[in-house]
């Protein structure tokens, strides 16, 4: 059996000077302490516009800021959104890549697409369309990882 942990950076209202500092320094105190009592790994989401839900919209810098304090916890994406009006699958490629450089190999990387409403309206994201969207842009992160390193050459991106 494994044990981890999963962030989704909650913080509800009211709001006041330093609450998401102090979120995100209780969130990589947790981490370092799961760490030293063994876990196995630690997810940390992507949400955008999602207030009291979810201040997690750049999950590559807390999780590279917990590769920092912590030697051996498995660092991963749950989830990384992939279509590309939240994020192209090349800048993704790189962030895994350098997430797993700086932290000794120990990503794991989960992807997909939003579910919410206040997500895909932010992005302009057809509903209707978005999941259709999502494969290609799967296989193509995966693909640039797989074929080469991102960080050695850069991409070469078709519209």
């Amino acid at each position: 059996m494994k044990f981890g942990i999963f962030h989704e950076h909650q913080l509800p209202r009211p709001w006041h000077d330093g609450d998401e500092q102090a979120l995100y320094e209780d969130a990589l105190d947790q981490i370092e302490l799961a760490d030293e009592l063994g876990y196995d790994y630690v997810w940390d989401v992507e949400h955008h516009f999602l207030e009291e839900y979810a201040h997690s919209a750049a999950p590559e810098v807390s999780l590279a800021a917990a590769a920092q304090r912590t030697d051996d916890i498995r660092l991963g994406h749950g989830i990384k959104l992939l279509p590309p009006q939240y994020n192209h699958p090349a800048r993704v490629a790189e962030q895994v890549a350098t997430l797993d450089l700086v932290s000794d190999g120990r990503v794991e990387f989960g992807t997909g697409e939003s579910a919410s409403d206040v997500e895909l309206d932010g992005f302009g994201i057809d509903r209707t369309e978005k999941e259709a969207a999502l494969q290609p842009y799967v296989e193509d992160a995966f693909e640039r990882r797989e074929e080469r390193d991102p960080l050695d050459e850069p991409p070469v991106v078709e519209s």
